[in-house]
């Protein structure tokens, strides 16, 4: 995630350098991507990507697991048997319109363990991105959704939740959603950023300059021969 997550941390710190220049919350106008905006998009690749871990206890999951074709982040340095057979794992679920949390057999809840490692990386880049808005003396803060925000996939598939973890009427969700998740004016503002920037030295106005440039070389250097 490592790519992905220094992307964004340079947009990030982008917009905290136009809100601090310009004194304002509003940097749309300048051409940059406002941190409520990339909240919005948090929570929609967030929760979309927790889909794919599959259902919270999955027959297939153990099968896999048994048959050697999947396996828990970092296997190796598990220190039990590998097999499961008598260990438990907690898994969150809904029952009588509360989140609860119970331990289930360990073996079919492999995809649930996947989904707790994948969310724990995630916090540490929302941490890392979070550092730059406080270095940057700005009151704002990235969040992860709850688990159940916004899901497609297994316990939370038909449950309306707010960021927060707070369950909600079909009606509620219809009349908040879009102050939580990308509208078709986010997206198609985002796209009207997306701008070829093929000067030497030069970047996109919406993103900072990297660190350092690949391999250690200068910002201006060529990397790309444009014919």
């Amino acid at each position: 995630m490592f790519v992905g997550e220094t992307g964004v941390g340079r947009v990030v710190q982008r917009t905290c350098e136009l809100m601090r220049q310009w004194k304002t919350d509003e940097v749309q106008q300048y051409g940059a991507i406002g941190l409520p905006t990339l909240q919005k998009y948090v929570n929609f690749h967030y929760s979309v990507s927790l889909d794919l871990f599959g259902s919270e206890v999955s027959t297939n999951a153990a099968n896999f697991y048994t048959l050697g074709l999947k396996g828990r982040f970092e296997e190796t340095k598990k220190s039990d048997d590998h097999q499961l057979k008598q260990a438990t794992y907690p898994v969150t679920e809904l029952r009588e319109e509360r989140m609860t949390v119970r331990e289930q057999p360990a073996l079919p809840s492999l995809n649930e363990r996947l989904r707790d490692d994948y969310i724990a990386d995630c916090q540490r880049g929302v941490d890392r991105w979070n550092r730059v808005i406080k270095e940057h003396g700005i009151d704002f803060e990235l969040g992860l959704p709850h688990r159940a925000f916004h899901r497609k996939i297994g316990a939370f598939a038909d449950v309306r939740v707010s960021p927060e973890g707070r369950l909600l009427t079909e009606g509620e969700w219809d009349a908040t959603k879009h102050e939580w998740l990308p509208t078709p004016a986010d997206d198609a503002y985002v796209q009207s950023l997306m701008q070829p920037v093929t000067e030497r030295g030069k970047f996109a106005g919406w993103i900072a300059p990297p660190a350092r440039g690949v391999n250690g070389q200068p910002f201006d250097f060529e990397y790309v021969r444009l014919a």
